[in-house]
């Protein structure tokens, strides 16, 4: 387990580095706003249509395999882009690095399942989660330390990370007893019918759908505009708006995992997502900076407190005796959708109405979400 959140927080640790300099790199050969903007777009887009093939590779060629060459792929392309000469080179290195992504994204959170006793599932998730949220407020403040040695160092560094991240998994969980299962100890791999046809299942698709919405789209795509547009704010502060947010999460996520073992995943869902609406939708409304900081790591402490239970209980349904590959694989689509339809949309609720509609359709997507485990 250990291995893996190790893993995470290089992942994110290495995303943060390279998601400030991506849209400037972009901008130096010479392309429109909109063009350097959609290199960001089509990672994401690559990471939504690799997500179903990589799930299958799983349920075929098990976790391990799919983690490693997923992690490999990021990190090459990660690498190539320090040497793109051209903004189509660029725009090709990004989208293969989207697909890598999937196939890690969607691997390690088999995994992770796999390795999960159902007694501690959400503790399990619970650390899973803290990784990639140490790495997210690490990683942009590295990554204003690496732009002093040019645009290209931020993705050199993360391209060598990814591949020392690699090798780590690759020689950790080689002798690992309950990953290296062979296909003869294994249960056949779960229908995705039959997942499906579980409430709880469903209800995670909805959820994690609007976490995509809020934690990806909404805050990457909006909070930023806002606190510089409506608070008067630096680019620093939007920086630091973010942190504020991935604080609030990182305090709260290894606690909520420990309580959903304890009471129940279905409480502490409902709880976490009636309270991200309300503090979501409230953001939008702060004309203070202070008051803005506030509501902001109480959104960012809401979201961590369903993050793990909801992850626990997709484990709960797919259970760690076979392969659920395609079940994963459609549960980190839901995000992706989220997080893709939320930053067009909130950005044009915003402009034809005003920044607070945006804030306030985001927490009704997470009020619905929430009356979806009711």
């Amino acid at each position: 387990m250990w291995v893996l959140v190790a893993a995470n927080v290089v992942v994110a640790l290495g995303y943060g580095v390279v998601a400030p300099v991506l849209p400037q790199y972009a901008r130096h050969f010479g392309v429109s706003i909109s063009a350097a903007t959609f290199v960001i777009t089509a990672f994401a887009v690559m990471r939504l249509v690799g997500a179903p093939p990589a799930g299958l590779l799983v349920q075929r060629l098990g976790e391990r395999r799919i983690y490693i060459s997923g992690l490999l792929i990021v990190a090459v392309s990660t690498a190539m882009c320090a040497f793109a000469e051209t903004y189509w080179q660029l725009l090709l290195f990004r989208s293969l690095g989207g697909v890598g992504s999937a196939m890690f994204t969607v691997s390690s959170l088999g995994l992770m399942i796999r390795i999960s006793p159902p007694d501690a599932r959400g503790r399990v998730a619970g650390l899973f989660s803290s990784g990639f949220m140490i790495g997210s407020v690490g990683g942009p403040i590295l990554g204003s330390l690496t732009v002093g040695f040019g645009l290209s160092a931020p993705f050199l560094i993360y391209g060598a990370a990814l591949l020392v991240a690699a090798a780590v998994v690759f020689v950790s969980l080689r002798n690992s007893r309950v990953v290296g299962q062979s296909d003869e100890d294994m249960a056949p791999p779960v229908p995705f019918r039959a997942v499906f046809r579980h409430r709880a299942y469903r209800a995670a698709l909805l959820s994690n759908f609007a976490t995509g919405w809020a934690s990806f789209g909404l805050r990457i795509a909006l909070v930023p505009l806002f606190v510089i547009e409506v608070l008067g704010r630096g680019p620093s502060s939007a920086g630091l708006a973010l942190t504020a947010f991935a604080v609030g999460n990182i305090s709260v996520v290894i606690p909520s995992g420990y309580l959903s073992d304890r009471l129940g995943r279905r409480k502490l869902l409902i709880f976490g997502l009636t309270l991200a609406a309300v503090s979501t939708a409230l953001v939008g409304f702060t004309t203070s900076w202070p008051a803005f900081l506030a509501s902001a790591y109480v959104a960012g402490a809401a979201t961590g407190i369903f993050v793990s239970p909801q992850q626990a209980a997709v484990a709960d349904v797919v259970g760690n005796k076979s392969r659920g590959g395609t079940a994963v694989a459609t549960f980190q689509m839901m995000a992706d959708f989220g997080s893709i339809g939320g930053s067009l949309l909130v950005g044009l609720i915003a402009q034809y109405t005003s920044f607070g509609w945006a804030f306030l359709v985001s927490g009704a997507i997470l009020g619905i979400a929430a009356v979806g485990w009711v």
